[in-house]
């Protein structure tokens, strides 16, 4: 289905390309090029799309990728845990996860033209035979690796990558990461590189600084942190100093993107610059900054016991602050012509980029591929039993038969479209997404992944309980056998997790699923106040409710 890659993880091999040219007509300076960075992307090819803005999608960095190689020379690397979401991998996942990982290494390979990728504990769930990319030239100090490091000529220049994992940083031995990592380095610099960057694998930022500061002679360092890496609002807007160069973080599952625009003079240190987009967003952040600051002072101001001395020298860092933000906003850096320089620009994989269809249709074609090996898998194990006397599920149709008011309004919500609203994804059958759009997911007497017609949708019984027991007795039991208000934690920890329901406020949602018709009284003491519907609006309206070229979710 897919192209196919043998695994190299034993071979000596190297991803190195010297053909990538830019379109006649355009005369670039010779060492000018972009690198785009990766990192902890754990098996992830789209987001849930349950949130207001979902963010990575494999079809949308292939494009955005693409788009920049048509305008120069591009180099794509990876800091390394891209294959699988889970470590180790459940044995009801296992279909899935390796259809991913075909996926995610054939896009990687074929489509993004991936130059390097390191090996993070995302990558070994099913050990060395199965990593599908070579790792080799990347991991200077892991067991199976060949040659310490290789050289990519991209846009003139000659740069060196090399790969390191840290003592400690996941479950595989390493030799000395420090002395694998000067060998690389001084290898690379032998062989005439110009610049050299370090794929790194450590366990916090900490770690990671450390390490590269030890080994010493690196330009650009790209972090992979295992579950350190940060999520989208944590990403580091500007790359952090190290010495003579500079360490870039991507956000995790490839929910952003990290562009480095380079320039290589040969000598001297690399500097950074800030390009449109950073400057602005450099200018935002001290903005903010200067804000507290005011008032910061405006405090002091009003107290008379305020030491003179520590309001001039605060006041002072504030000045300062606000002519370097005044000096970047009016002047903006420009590439300098003398030095070595980079300038960073942390891109976010939403849904307003543009879409590689081909990419795309890959992974449709997976979502296919997937849910039947799922389907058939799942249809061998046996369905969770019920303990006696214990209730099960009947499905909305028993529950209509006496709440029929109760059942249209429940036509009327979100709840009531919830399967469909995976049809139209073609994620039905996918394990991240079924759990939330069919009630009693996995419980006894429950739906399964193979067996769910009758319980499609989030019924009545995800709030009131397994009602067999209540509608055989018609109602008429004491204790109810079922649950007549749900808990009020039920909904952010069943399913409307911030992962996956980004507008999630209690009251709010429960407005929209209560009212006449259905518990008309609580609804009442919920009182005005917003809706989910008008929560979801607005951050949809925010975000933009437009899809990018080519773009089918």
């Amino acid at each position: 289905m897919f192209r196919w890659l043998a695994a190299l993880a034993l071979v000596c091999a190297c991803c190195s390309k010297s053909d990538v040219q830019r379109p006649a007509g355009d005369s670039p300076r010779v060492h000018d090029f972009t690198i785009f960075a990766t990192a902890e992307v754990r098996g992830q090819i789209g987001p849930c799309g349950c949130t207001s803005d979902p963010l990575g999608d494999i079809s949308r960095t292939t494009q955005l990728v693409g788009d920049a190689r048509g305008k120069g020379p591009v180099m794509f690397l990876d800091a390394g845990s891209l294959l699988y979401s889970q470590t180790p991998i459940p044995a009801h996942l296992d279909a899935e996860e390796q259809l991913k990982a075909d996926l995610l290494a054939d896009i990687y390979q074929n489509d993004l033209k991936v130059d390097a990728i390191g090996l993070g504990p995302a990558d070994i769930a099913k050990g060395p035979s199965q990593l599908r990319l070579p790792r080799t030239e990347c991991d200077a100090n892991a067991p199976w690796t060949g040659l310490p490091g290789a050289i990519h000529e991209i846009g003139g220049a000659k740069v060196g990558v090399f790969g390191v994992i840290a003592k400690d940083a996941f479950a595989v031995d390493v030799s000395d990461p420090i002395a694998a990592g000067k060998q690389a380095v001084a290898d690379l610099k032998t062989r005439g590189a110009q610049m050299i960057v370090a794929l790194v694998q450590a366990s916090s930022k900490k770690d990671a600084v450390a390490l590269v500061r030890a080994i010493g002679g690196v330009d650009l360092s790209i972090a992979g942190l295992g579950l350190a890496a940060p999520e989208p609002d944590d990403v580091e807007p500007e790359p952090t100093k190290i010495d003579s160069g500079w360490m870039v973080i991507p956000a995790n599952r490839g929910q952003v993107v990290s562009r480095i625009d380079v320039h290589v003079v040969k000598g001297g240190p690399m500097v950074e610059i800030f390009g449109a987009d950073a400057a602005a967003a450099k200018v935002a952040r001290d903005d903010k900054d200067l804000a507290a600051r005011d008032a910061e002072l405006a405090t002091f101001a009003a107290d008379p016991t305020a030491d003179p001395a520590f309001v001039a020298t605060k006041k002072r860092e504030r000045d300062q602050l606000a002519a370097e933000r005044d000096n970047l906003k009016n002047h903006p850096a420009q590439v300098p012509t003398d030095r070595s320089s980079l300038s960073l620009a942390q891109v976010r994989i939403n849904k307003t980029l543009a879409c590689s269809v081909p990419a795309q249709t890959a992974v449709t074609k997976f979502y296919e591929a997937a849910g039947k090996a799922n389907v058939t898998a799942a249809a061998l194990v046996p369905p969770i039993p019920v303990d006696k006397g214990k209730p099960t599920y009947v499905g909305q149709d028993a529950c209509t038969d006496c709440h029929s008011d109760e059942a249209k309004f429940w036509q009327k919500t979100v709840h009531a479209q919830a399967w469909q609203t995976l049809v139209e994804r073609g994620q039905q059958f996918d394990y991240e997404c079924i759990g939330c759009h069919v009630t009693g997911f996995d419980k006894p007497g429950g739906s399964t992944l193979a067996s769910n017609d009758k319980l499609r949708d989030v019924q009545c019984e995800t709030c009131h309980g397994p009602g067999s027991i209540h509608v055989a007795k018609g109602g008429e039991e004491k204790p109810l056998a079922i649950v007549k208000t749900p808990a009020d934690d039920l909904c952010a920890t069943q399913c409307h997790t911030h992962e996956h329901s980004d507008t999630f406020q209690h009251d709010a949602y429960l407005r929209d699923i209560t009212g006449p018709g259905h518990a008309e009284k609580f609804r009442a003491k919920l009182g005005d106040g917003p809706t989910g519907h008008e929560l979801r609006k607005a951050a949809l309206d925010k975000a933009g409710r437009t899809l990018g070229a080519g773009c089918i979710r």
